[in-house]
């Protein structure tokens, strides 16, 4: 009988510590519950051709989902600007109230006013949506230009020069204004540590090309906050 019991007992005990084994196996979402900012691990892939803003938003949503965050509503920061009788969009105007929060936690901007202000965004807080640390200067290859198509403020350009790509459907002629998501440049002045408004795209492909968003130091990388 004692027999019986201890191999009842371990009998018990295998199922037991293969669900923990399972359970311990299962990785942890990159994601807390309470991210709204994050910049994107990778960009779409065909330069500032974005699909628009319907294809940036989307981009955007289809990385939270994947990162487990999927449940907000997410919002490329990207302005537009005035075009075929259609008016520009300001990247402030479309990414919500605010606060928001990286993937570990730490706020990056309390409201639309801090964000562009004295906010908190660094190389160290401006993370992917992995929780990743994004590639800034000094890094190989460096990956700090995000597309913005924005002024310091989060609002549009006029429309007399292109800033956008031609809101975000061009990946050869044109040029988009890109920000520094480590805020460093190659100078001490505001523009070189801009999140949002450091210089605009340029290359020999017209200036919207993978490559060209490549060849300053970016890959098509954008912001992406929770609206919600």
């Amino acid at each position: 009988m004692p027999a019986l019991a201890n191999i009842i007992s371990r009998v018990c005990f295998i199922p037991a510590t293969v669900a923990f084994v399972v359970l311990a196996a299962q990785p942890a979402p990159a994601q807390s519950a309470g991210t709204s900012f994050f910049v994107t691990s990778t960009g779409i892939g065909n330069g500032a051709n974005l699909g628009g803003l319907a294809g940036a938003d989307n981009y955007c949503q289809t990385l939270a989902q994947a990162a487990g965050a999927g449940a907000k509503t997410w919002r490329a920061y990207l302005s537009t600007q005035a075009a075929d009788g259609k008016p520009a969009v300001n990247a402030r105007d479309r990414i919500g109230k605010g606060p928001w929060q990286n993937s570990k936690g730490v706020v990056v901007a309390k409201d639309v006013a801090e964000l562009h202000g004295a906010n908190n965004l660094t190389k160290q807080t401006a993370l992917s949506e992995k929780g990743d640390v994004i590639n800034g200067r000094g890094d190989t290859p460096n990956r700090h230009d995000v597309l913005t198509g924005s002024q310091p403020d989060g609002t549009a350009f006029a429309a007399d020069a292109d800033r956008t790509c031609k809101n975000w459907t061009s990946s050869t002629q044109g040029s988009a204004m890109l920000g520094h998501s480590d805020r460093i440049g190659l100078r001490d002045d505001d523009a070189s540590k801009s999140w949002n408004s450091s210089h605009p795209s340029r290359g020999p492909d017209g200036g919207c090309s993978q490559a060209d968003l490549r060849s300053t130091g970016g890959d098509g990388l954008l912001y992406c906050f929770a609206a919600n």
